[in-house]
């Protein structure tokens, strides 16, 4: 039996890694050895994580398996749009329209770090004049 031709992408979001893997197939997607819908706790992240198949119209074209670790439920969703976007980048779709509907840019927002003499990385405590 012939090997199934698998094209790989890493996307990355907050806290969050995810490792893609796509290969043709029907649309079903795996998260973590468990189907997306029962995974994610909303479909609107199911929604947002699809985003790249829907947009080269890949939905029923390609297989998706990917393993997510760190973060929460969010920032692996967008973890693993970014490696389906990379990954159809790989198996030679267009370039140009995931590009523009931003699909291939890193979201770098991240949680600052909390510094000393404050609450938390900006909330400074309560002033007090007396």
């Amino acid at each position: 039996m012939a090997e199934v031709k698998k094209y790989y992408g890493t996307g990355r979001r907050k806290s969050s890694v995810a490792r893609v893997y796509l290969a043709a197939g029907k649309g079903k997607i795996t998260v973590n050895g468990r189907d997306v819908n029962e995974y994610m706790p909303y479909p609107t992240l199911v929604q947002n994580l699809k985003q790249p198949l829907v947009l080269i119209g890949g939905e029923d074209k390609y297989d998706v398996i990917s393993f997510a670790k760190g973060g929460g439920f969010t920032g692996q969703a967008e973890a693993i749009r970014l490696g389906i976007a990379r990954a159809l980048l790989e198996a030679g779709e267009d370039r140009k329209a995931l590009k523009v509907a931003g699909m291939l840019t890193r979201n770098s927002r991240a949680k600052e770090r909390k510094k000393y003499g404050l609450k938390a990385a900006r909330r400074a405590p309560q002033f007090s004049k007396r």
